[in-house]
């Protein structure tokens, strides 16, 4: 694995108010194609964390340093055209995150709609050819191409997850937040998802940080592993090491009480 970082999160802090830190000095970094599993209960600190670091929420204090270059909140106009596109995200609800009047054609293009001046190497012998992008885009997440003049609500609850995908993966980020985002699927298309995503990740070179309820999801995913509790990460380790006896008492907790097939947190 490579030696250089693509993100780093240093001490940060968010406090709702009336509330104790739902972030409380969390610091950790994401290498070039290496995926970081994020895992803990539900009321834990997960969700709270991405929007942070998406700059969807405004942070106390701490610092975000993006391929060397400090993030800075709240997220401007400016901020958003300065990471270009390289910064995407998926969500659990693909139908909420998808737009109900536009085409699945015009959802999936949206981020290079928006950024005319990026051109990612995946779609740069087409990047003029609107259409030809798209059908490429779908290929990807091995959709038939004919859902491109679809709406969303006419696509099935995998294939919106899958659509998502696609439109976050179009601008070629090098850094994509995954928050539970097969959590709402049946395990059957769950696993779908999951294998596809990590051919993606593979052939285009992805960091990811991957969150999820899921122990064997997470196992499977990642290659680091990072367990929160009450905002804080109270254990971080290799996925070969899930196991293992030295891991914090609530970790055991965890694999203790989830580790049955399709058990989540």
């Amino acid at each position: 694995m490579s030696e250089e970082v693509v993100f780093t999160v240093q001490n940060l802090i968010k406090t709702y108010t009336g509330q104790t830190r739902a972030i409380d000095g969390i610091s950790f970094s994401l290498h070039p194609g290496e995926c970081v599993g994020l895992i803990g209960e539900s009321g834990s600190g997960k969700s709270t964390l991405a929007r942070c670091i998406l700059l969807m929420e405004k942070f106390d204090s701490g610092q975000m340093w993006f391929q060397g270059r400090g993030m800075l909140q709240p997220r401007t106009a400016s901020a958003y055209r300065a990471l270009e596109g390289q910064v995407q995200a998926v969500f659990q609800n693909p139908a909420s995150s998808l737009n109900p009047r536009l085409r699945i054609i015009d959802s999936v293009m949206e981020p290079l709609d928006t950024l005319k001046n990026r051109t990612p190497v995946m779609v740069q012998d087409c990047r003029q050819d609107r259409l030809k992008c798209a059908k490429r885009l779908l290929n990807m997440v091995e959709l038939p191409e004919h859902l491109l003049h679809q709406y969303p609500h006419e696509l099935s609850g995998g294939q919106k997850q899958r659509v998502a995908i696609a439109r976050a993966i179009s601008s070629e980020p090098s850094l994509i937040i995954m928050d539970e985002p097969t959590s709402s699927l049946d395990m059957i298309t769950q696993a779908q998802i999951i294998e596809m995503f990590m051919t993606l990740q593979k052939n285009i070179g992805l960091s990811c940080l991957f969150i999820s309820h899921d122990l064997a999801t997470i196992q499977r995913i990642s290659d680091r592993i990072m367990v929160i509790q009450k905002g804080r990460i109270i254990d971080h380790f290799a996925k070969k090491a899930l196991f293992t006896s030295e891991r914090h008492a609530y970790t055991q907790q965890l694999i203790h009480k989830y580790s049955k097939r399709g058990s989540k947190l």
